[in-house]
């Protein structure tokens, strides 16, 4: 998932087929760069991490908004990070360009 090429041009897989590809368990040190970036976004445990994916994948803002809405999905802060951290929080984690979803293990 970490070291996979990926070409704009040559992308003929679903958004489903994406999903699958490029989600996978991470540690928390995996996410510090995507956190500094700007681009991490934390799912909560009880939520569907993968029909969150999906729609942002497919771009349906009413579902997202939802989700952002609910607290279901929320961009971290630094003492999310500082909690991981001490704990050493494993993660689920889909990419969905540009953004990390990251869930974390329960």
């Amino acid at each position: 998932m970490q070291n996979e090429p990926w070409n704009p041009a040559e992308d003929t897989l679903s958004a489903e087929a994406k999903i699958d590809k490029f989600t996978g368990v991470v540690d928390h040190t995996y996410l510090k760069p995507h956190y500094k970036a700007g681009n991490l976004l934390y799912v909560d445990p009880s939520a569907d991490l993968r029909a969150i994916a999906l729609a942002c994948a497919e771009d349906d803002k009413a579902f997202v908004e939802s989700c952002l809405q609910s607290g279901d999905l929320v961009p971290p802060c630094d003492l999310h990070f500082e909690y991981w951290e001490q704990e050493n929080t494993q993660f689920c984690v889909t990419i969905v360009r540009p953004f990390i979803l990251a869930q974390a293990q329960t």
